[in-house]
C-alpha cells in the first residue's frame, strides 16, 4: 500500500475524513431544502438517515480510544449503513425511472372533506412531492443518482479503514 494511502486509511484521519463527509453531505441536503427551497420526498428523506447514523459512527471512533477492535467494529458499520444508503438510492432511482412503484409516501395524496373547513384542513397539510419526479440533476443525475455513487464509494473507504484498523 503506498505510504499517502496508509495514511488517509489511519485512525483518526479516516474517522475525521468520513465525518466531514457525513456533515457535508447532511449541509448540502438541507442547502437545498431551506437555502434554495428544494423540497424533498419521503424518499429523500430516507436516504438522509444512514448519514446521520455514520455521522455518529465516525465521530463515537474519534472519541473511543485506543483504536483497534472498537474503532474497526465502528467503521465497519459506517460501511454497513453507506451500503444500506446506497440500497436506498437505487431503490429511489427504480421509482424516479418507473421501474417498480415507490412507497405510500410517495405519491401525492388528494384533497378530502366534504365541508369547506375540512378542504381548508387538507390543504393546509404539508404534502411532499412525489418520488418519481426528478427535482435537480447535475449532468444528467438526480440527487438519488449521485447518492448510489457517494454511498458506494464512502462504503469501500470505511471498510479499508476498519481494515487497517482492524489490523493495527
Amino acid at each position: 500500500m503506498p505510504p499517502l494511502i496508509g495514511k488517509i486509511l489511519a485512525w483518526p484521519l479516516s474517522a475525521r475524513l468520513l465525518l466531514a463527509a457525513n456533515i457535508g453531505y447532511l449541509l448540502f441536503a438541507l442547502t437545498m431544502q431551506f437555502g434554495f427551497g428544494d423540497q424533498p420526498c419521503i424518499l429523500c428523506l430516507w436516504q438522509r438517515i444512514p448519514y446521520g447514523a455514520a455521522a455518529v459512527f465516525s465521530a463515537l471512533a474519534l472519541v473511543w480510544k485506543p483504536q483497534g477492535r472498537r474503532t474497526a467494529a465502528l467503521l465497519g458499520l459506517c460501511a454497513l449503513v453507506y451500503l444500506a444508503g446506497m440500497g436506498l438510492g437505487i431503490f429511489h432511482t427504480g421509482v424516479e425511472q418507473h421501474w417498480w412503484l415507490g412507497t405510500s409516501g410517495c405519491t401525492v395524496q388528494p384533497l378530502r372533506g366534504s365541508s369547506p373547513e375540512e378542504l381548508r384542513q387538507s390543504l393546509l397539510q404539508t404534502i411532499s412531492p412525489p418520488c418519481d419526479k426528478i427535482s435537480w440533476t447535475i449532468f444528467g443525475f438526480s440527487m438519488a443518482n449521485l447518492n448510489i455513487a457517494f454511498s458506494l464509494a464512502l462504503a469501500f473507504f470505511a471498510a479499508a479503514a476498519a481494515a487497517k484498523a482492524a489490523r493495527e
